[in-house]
């Protein structure tokens, strides 16, 4: 598994955060957790999502037990279209976390499940119920084996494909931070067959039903049968449904939409429905992937600068 162990530093930040920080849970789940009278902080009970901490001095417990920083843990999943991409859905609907139990369990009904480079690197995570938050008092032995990780980023209900989930709080706000942002890599069928001179005006860009204007960064034709095709879209930009808005402003109808690639990072034969721990490998191309768009964004803003000075 590709972990990590964080360093400790003095950092004040509020305590709800801090428990985010700590890969404990999410900051939403750990402000309720507070409020309903569950931490203490330094022996003393609080209920203030805000009260100031120190990090890696302070000493934090959730129902008595102590909270530590988490070993960071970072997942590649292969998401199957009905699932929304939340920790709990006020609908009721079933979320990304299916996937996660249905592989665990899995794993837990394996007898060479002590093999498993998963469950070794779970097995030494004290996740308690924080695995699976939207169940946090009925969680099974076998949901227990993994920390409580949170999607980054999104993929809308009727979509599949390359999903990552974490539960290094910083690292995947930087993987949504527009300057930051990776492209994206999408293969899409629609219910009509299209030439490739068509791809262009993804590329020179359609305004939505609201007037936005929408762009891709890349299109083309993957492959044509007699009814429909494939076209291969990339994005450099993180507007929601993008791609759905866009081609539904060109008038084509959607029939399935997968993200095979973020950055660097493929989807690959990941099976439909599982997920896989990210390698050390994939951990330092995106990190350097990210840096390089980074600089590049700091370099464009600079040269605008100096051609427009304020």
């Amino acid at each position: 598994m590709m972990s990590m162990k964080p360093k400790q530093k003095s950092r004040r930040v509020g305590l709800a955060r801090a428990l985010s920080k700590l890969g404990y849970c999410s900051r939403t789940q750990a402000a309720e957790l507070i409020r309903t009278g569950h931490v203490q902080l330094n022996q003393r009970l609080r209920r203030d999502p805000e009260t100031p901490v120190h990090l890696g001095h302070d000493r934090i417990t959730v129902d008595g037990n102590p909270i530590e920083a988490r070993t960071k843990v970072y997942l590649v999943m292969n998401k199957p279209r009905g699932l929304v991409t939340t920790a709990s859905d006020e609908r009721g609907r079933e979320t990304v976390y299916a996937v996660l139990r249905a592989a665990m369990q899995s794993q837990s009904n394996r007898k060479s499940s002590q093999h498993d480079p998963v469950e070794r690197a779970a097995h030494r995570q004290d996740a308690a119920t924080n695995a699976f938050p939207e169940e946090h008092s009925s969680t099974t032995e076998s949901e227990q084996q993994l920390p409580w990780v949170a999607p980054v980023g999104r993929l809308d209900k009727a979509s599949e494909g390359l999903l990552l989930a974490t539960n290094d709080s910083e690292w995947a706000a930087r993987m949504a931070a527009p300057k930051m942002h990776l492209d994206k890599t999408y293969h899409v069928q629609i219910a009509t067959v299209v030439a490739e001179a068509w791809t262009q005006s993804l590329i020179r860009g359609v305004r939505d039903e609201d007037g936005e204007m929408l762009r891709a960064k890349q299109a083309r034709v993957l492959r044509s049968g007699q009814k429909n095709c494939w076209l291969e879209i990339i994005l450099d930009e993180g507007k929601n449904r993008q791609i759905r808005r866009m081609l539904a402003a060109l008038g084509k109808e959607v029939l399935r939409l997968v993200r095979v690639a973020i950055g660097p990072l493929q989807l690959g034969n990941l099976p439909k429905g599982t997920f896989r721990p990210l390698t050390q490998d994939e951990k330092r191309s995106l990190d350097g992937a990210m840096l390089a768009n980074e600089a590049r964004r700091n370099v464009t803003s600079a040269s605008k600068q100096r051609r427009h000075p304020t």
